[in-house]
C-alpha cells in the first residue's frame, strides 16, 4: 500500500519512480499473488465517515491529495454498512494497472537485500520485510527492530453458509442503502453455544513460536484465542458482541453472541469472519470454526494465519521527513515505521512520496500540519511517541492537538469531533495547494 502510494504520488509530481518488487519471484507467507498492493489480512479500510472518524477524515486527506489507493478502494467498493470494504483482487490488479501505465513510473522484480549507498529511496516493505533486508536495518540502525505478530482472518465460500440460520443485516441498520444495511452475515450463539465455542477456542492446538520469539500482538488485531485467554466474555464484547442486531428467523430472541461475515468479493461467493484473526493450526481451526451456528459445514478458500510483522522504533531513528537519520537519502514508509493499517500505512507513502520528489527538486516540503490525520500520524512516529513504549498506532483524535472551546467527555464528543475534522481540512488543504506548482516544473 505505502510503496504504491509513494510511487504515484511521486510521480504525478514529474519525477520519476522505480518501483522494486520481489514477488511474484521470491514469495512471503502471507501474499498469493506477484499484484502490488495485495491485501492480505481484511478486505476494509474502516470507516469512511470523514465527520466522525479519525480514519474516515484521512480516508478524505487522501482523496483530496489524488491518492491512487483511495480512488482504487472506491471504484472497487463492495457494501459494508459505513465502512469502506473493497473487492481485493480487482483492487490490487487495478493499483498494478495504473502504476504500469503511468509514463514515469517502472516495475523492477527483484529482491533488495541491502541498503542503497546512494540515489533516493522509500522503503515499504509493509509487515513482510525480506530478512536479509531487515537484517540489513537492523546494522544500520544499530538497534535490534521491534516486532508483533499480525494474524490473519478466515474466508469461508458463501455457498457453505447455512440461511435458514445466518441472517443479512449491518449492525444498527446502518448505511443508506439497502444494499448497505444488509451488508454483513450474521450467525447467533446461545449462551450455551458461546461457552462451548470459548471451551474449544481455548483447548484449540496453536501455532507455535521459534525459540527466542516472543508474541507482542498489536491490541486492534488480536488473535481470537489471545481475547479468549484474557476472558470468557471478552469476545462477547468485542467482535461477537450482540448488540444492534435483531435475528430475522428468530426475532423474539436475543442472541447471546453474533458472529459476522463480511463480503469480501463482488461476486459475493467469498465473506471473511469479521475480526476472527487466528493463530490456531488448520486443522483444530476449522473444527472449531465449524461449531458456530451457520457454519457447521463451511468450506474455506483460506483458513486463518499468523505472521511476523517487524517495525523500527521510528521516533528515534526518522527525522521529520520520514528519513532514516544516519542514512537520509532513505525514507521509510507504511508499516515498517510503526502505522497500523491499510489506511494509515498508504498514507504514510503519500507522504513520503511527496518529500522526495519535493527534495529531488530541490525544495522541502513544511512541516505537515498536526491539525491533519496525516500531520498527527506522522507526528506521532517520528517524535510525537515514547520511543521506550512505542507500538504500532492506528489513527485516531488522541493524536489530534486539543480544540478551545470545545467540551470535552463523552457527552461534548459529537461536537468535539466535528471540530477536528473541520480543522484538519482546512489545515490539509493550505498544505496542499502550492505543491500544485511542483509538477509543472
Amino acid at each position: 500500500m505505502a510503496g504504491s502510494e509513494a510511487a504515484w504520488q511521486a510521480a504525478q509530481l514529474g519525477v520519476p519512480v522505480v518501483i522494486h518488487e520481489m514477488r511474484p519471484k521470491v514469495e512471503t507467507f502471507a501474499h498469493r499473488t506477484g499484484n502490488l498492493a495485495e491485501m492480505v489480512c481484511s478486505n476494509s479500510f474502516r470507516s469512511d465517515d470523514s465527520e466522525q472518524n479519525a480514519v474516515g477524515l484521512l480516508h478524505w486527506e487522501m482523496r483530496a491529495a489524488g491518492g491512487l489507493i483511495m480512488d482504487m478502494a472506491t471504484k472497487h467498493r463492495l457494501p459494508a454498512g459505513g465502512a469502506l470494504a473493497v473487492d481485493r483482487d480487482p483492487f490490487a490488479e487495478s493499483v498494478t494497472a495504473a502504476l504500469k501505465a503511468h509514463p514515469l513510473v517502472t516495475v523492477s522484480y527483484e529482491e533488495i537485500t541491502a541498503l542503497p549507498d546512494n540515489g533516493h529511496w522509500i522503503i515499504a516493505t509493509g509487515p513482510l520485510t525480506s530478512g536479509a533486508l531487515a537484517q540489513a536495518v537492523q546494522e544500520e540502525t544499530g538497534a535490534d527492530a521491534l516486532a508483533f505478530f499480525d494474524a490473519i482472518a478466515p474466508i469461508v465460500y458463501f455457498d457453505s453458509i447455512d440461511m435458514n440460520v445466518a441472517w443479512m443485516q449491518s449492525r444498527y441498520d446502518k448505511g443508506e442503502t439497502e444494499e448497505e444495511r444488509t451488508a454483513y452475515l450474521n450467525c447467533p450463539m446461545t449462551k450455551d453455544q458461546y461457552e462451548a465455542f470459548i471451551d474449544a477456542l481455548l483447548a484449540a492446538e496453536k501455532a507455535e513460536f521459534k525459540e527466542g520469539e516472543t508474541a507482542g500482538y498489536f491490541d486492534g488485531c488480536l488473535p481470537i484465542e489471545v481475547m479468549a485467554e484474557r476472558g470468557r466474555e471478552t469476545l462477547r464484547f468485542g467482535p461477537m458482541k450482540p448488540v444492534g442486531l435483531t435475528n430475522a428467523h428468530d426475532p423474539a430472541n436475543k442472541p447471546y453472541a453474533v458472529v459476522q461475515l463480511r463480503r469480501d468479493n463482488a461476486l459475493g461467493t467469498l465473506f471473511n469472519i469479521v475480526g476472527f484473526q487466528t493463530k490456531m493450526k488448520y486443522g483444530a481451526q476449522a473444527h472449531v470454526l465449524r461449531m458456530i451456528p451457520g457454519l457447521h459445514v463451511a468450506k474455506f478458500a483460506r483458513l486463518g494465519g499468523i505472521h511476523r510483522n517487524t517495525f523500527l522504533n521510528s521516533p528515534t531513528l526518522l527525522d521529520e521527513q520520514m528519513r532514516l537519520k544516519s542514512k537520509p537519502h532513505i525514507r521509510f514508509a507504511g508499516q515498517i515505521t510503526g502505522v497500523e493499517g491499510y489506511v494509515e500505512s498508504a498514507a504514510m507513502g503519500l507522504l513520503a512520496g511527496r518529500m522526495a520528489a519535493a527534495e529531488i527538486k530541490g525544495e522541502t516540503l513544511p512541516e505537515v500540519p498536526r491539525t491533519s490525520a496525516m500531520g498527527a500520524l506522522v507526528h506521532h512516529i517520528t517524535g510525537g511517541a515514547e520511543a521506550k513504549t512505542f507500538q504500532p498506532m492506528n489513527v485516531n483524535f488522541g493524536l489530534f492537538p486539543p480544540l478551545d472551546g470545545v467540551r470535552g467527555g463523552r457527552r461534548g464528543r459529537k461536537d468535539r469531533y466535528k471540530g477536528y475534522t473541520d480543522r484538519a481540512k482546512e489545515d490539509w488543504q493550505t498544505w496542499l495547494a502550492p505543491q500544485s506548482s511542483l509538477a509543472a516544473e
